[in-house]
């Protein structure tokens, strides 16, 4: 079974995001949510969400297919992160001048799978 759970508009670089999630990509699910936990930056706060958040969301597509899933079985199959909109603040500088602010956002996408093929009938 599968799950994916995405967090659109994270206040933080995409270039500060994509460090923690090559951490834990290709990972075993409840392994990789143990080094989000442990991890320094803050944005393994909002990584961890979107983790649990697709771990869940797998756990309820198996509940209502009629499987039994389990976390265990969880991997970290797909995991990215998109440059989200920038938002362009301005500071004062010396002599009237005005400097940019760039704010940038990120989108974070997580996808587990337990690996077992799905079947379609056709």
């Amino acid at each position: 079974m599968e799950g994916m759970a995405k967090a659109r508009f994270v206040r933080s670089t995409p270039q500060k995001s994509r460090r923690v999630v090559n951490m834990i990509r290709g990972k075993n699910a409840l392994e990789a949510y143990d080094i989000l936990r442990f991890a320094p930056q803050a944005v393994a706060t909002d990584v961890r969400k979107v983790l649990r958040s697709a771990m869940y969301n797998a756990a309820a597509k198996a509940d209502r297919s009629g499987d039994k899933e389990t976390f265990a079985e969880l991997k970290v199959s797909r995991a990215y992160v998109d440059e989200g909109p920038t938002m362009k603040r301005f500071r004062p500088r010396a002599q009237g001048r005005a400097g940019r602010i760039l704010k940038r956002t990120s989108h974070i996408t997580i996808e587990v799978s337990d690996g077992k093929q799905e079947e379609e009938n056709d």
